[in-house]
């Protein structure tokens, strides 16, 4: 995916900011999805939750540290009950290996289940231009892939669309009545993809785990497609970044314990498959041949980086997209790649090899509620922090550094000396008790220069107190 265009992102931002049928739709899914994680988070059906969390920290820690001794032991163990395993490099190798395999079989339909690893490297339309029919059996992506769309969630990639803007896509695209109720919306969808089911030649998925001691891919889920996908037809190929896996089975316990808390409040998901290979004999079902895609596509770009490497202990959960306030208001598809949120704005700059959006690093308020959801304890504003200084180091803004830097060194001047501190907000507070609305009107034009311009332009300046906190305790 190249580049976006400068200011698409402002663009993008403002677009959904305006749209108020799409901030109630972003609004309502994320509020029920961040409220359903966290009572059952402290429901205290799971009183070693921050113990988990450390645990699977230093668990992803480990395996990133080991990268290639784990790696090689996952492709050995998966080899030894028949499958394969090839590594690539990008998403041009991933195509041309599942284009000549499709060649080689005479396959013409792939069924696929959610994935985005799959998404980033736009598989489903590298496929179709080269004539093959790949359909997404996922509801949500199955929805957004007829609408000819991209996720607007990790977890919920259909979040945006209510039953209305469905019932419209369905009649559309696969010429039915309209149907506003969603239970047979759902109805109609799974009277499609089960014949694609049936007639598949190849299924591909995702992983949401990969085991190195044992050769096995795990799949969570809760609606059955990915096992149909992974057992029904002849061929199955999974597809998993490097970053996912972890060393033994018995280190499962703990990300499964906090995966389906942390995406959608339940204590497990629907479906979590354990799949190490082909058919085996006297097997009624699977596949007879098993392949596993290992993708580099930008990922050993972050271990030479101590600090930001932990990009790669994300589990896709989506909690933090859920809990942050920018993601709550200008929605997935603001940003300019598959991955959106916070965590987006930490992965899209360090995987892509061509120029992203330099803005996407500050489209954070730094309020840590990402770091403080994430089950595996990224620290998000850490890493942010990082990208901001990286963006000024290769592009700095001359024409405001030198306003900014005087504006830095006269706050610090004014931090550490609490009687100067203290009589500006009295001088503050004195012009707002004065007069409210001139303040709001007036002080934004008197700070219209420089840097403070650009921080204006996207927040309010409300007026101070009339009284300090000082004050205030003084009189308490």
């Amino acid at each position: 995916m190249p580049g976006e265009k400068p200011g698409v992102f402002d663009r993008k931002i403002r677009e959904a900011l305006s749209d108020a049928r799409l901030q109630q739709a972003i609004y309502t899914a994320t509020g029920r999805l961040k409220e359903s994680r966290l009572n059952v988070v402290s429901s205290g059906v799971l009183p070693d939750y921050q113990e988990l969390r450390t645990q699977a920290n230093r668990l992803k820690q480990h395996a990133i540290d080991n990268l290639d001794f784990y790696l090689e032991q996952f492709q050995r163990n998966v080899e030894a009950r028949g499958g394969r395993v090839v590594f690539c490099q990008n998403g041009v190798a991933v195509a041309d290996f599942v284009l000549a395999l499709a060649k080689e079989r005479g396959a013409r339909l792939i069924v696929k289940s959610k994935s985005m690893t799959t998404e980033e490297i736009d598989l489903n339309e590298r496929l179709e231009h080269h004539g093959l029919e790949s359909v997404e059996t996922d509801l949500g992506e199955y929805i957004l892939q007829l609408a000819h769309e991209r996720p607007y969630h990790i977890v919920a990639p259909a979040l945006h669309k209510t039953r209305y803007d469905v019932a419209d896509i369905l009649s559309e695209r696969l010429h039915v009545p309209r149907e506003t109720v969603i239970e047979k919306q759902t109805a109609i969808a799974r009277g499609v993809l089960r014949q694609k089911f049936l007639a598949a030649d190849i299924g591909i998925s995702g992983a949401n785990f990969i085991v190195a001691d044992s050769g096995a891919i795990v799949l969570v889920e809760n609606e059955g497609n990915a096992r149909l996908t992974t057992s029904a037809p002849k061929i199955h190929i999974a597809i998993a970044g490097i970053e996912k896996v972890i060393p033994r089975a018995q280190d499962l316990a703990t990300f499964l314990k906090l995966l389906a808390r942390s995406a959608t409040g339940q204590l497990l998901s629907v479906y979590t498959s354990f799949l190490s290979g082909p058919r085996r004999p006297g097997e009624i079902d699977g596949p007879d041949e098993f392949y596993v895609l290992l993708l580099d596509n930008g990922r050993t770009r972050l271990l030479a980086d101590r600090e930001k490497r932990q990009t790669l202990y994300c589990i896709r959960c989506g909690a933090c997209l859920n809990a942050c306030p920018v993601y709550r208001k200008i929605g997935g598809h603001s940003f300019p790649w598959v991955y959106s949120g916070p965590i987006g704005a930490i992965l899209t700059p360090q995987f892509r090899e061509v120029p992203q959006e330099p803005s996407l690093p500050f489209a954070s308020s730094l309020c840590g509620a990402c770091a403080e959801v994430c089950p595996v304890k990224i620290d998000i504003p850490k890493i942010l922090l990082e990208l901001r200084s990286d963006a000024h180091r290769h592009d700095p803004p001359k024409s405001q550094n030198r306003w900014e830097k005087l504006a830095f060194r006269a706050f610090a001047w004014l931090m550490r000396h609490p009687r100067a501190y203290e009589m500006a907000g009295r001088m503050a507070g004195s012009l707002a008790a004065a007069d409210d609305a001139a303040w709001i009107s007036r002080v934004p034009a008197l700070l219209n220069i420089g840097p403070l311009r650009a921080w204006l332009s996207q927040r309010d300046l409300p007026p101070p107190p009339p009284r300090s906190f000082r004050q205030l305790w003084r009189q308490r």
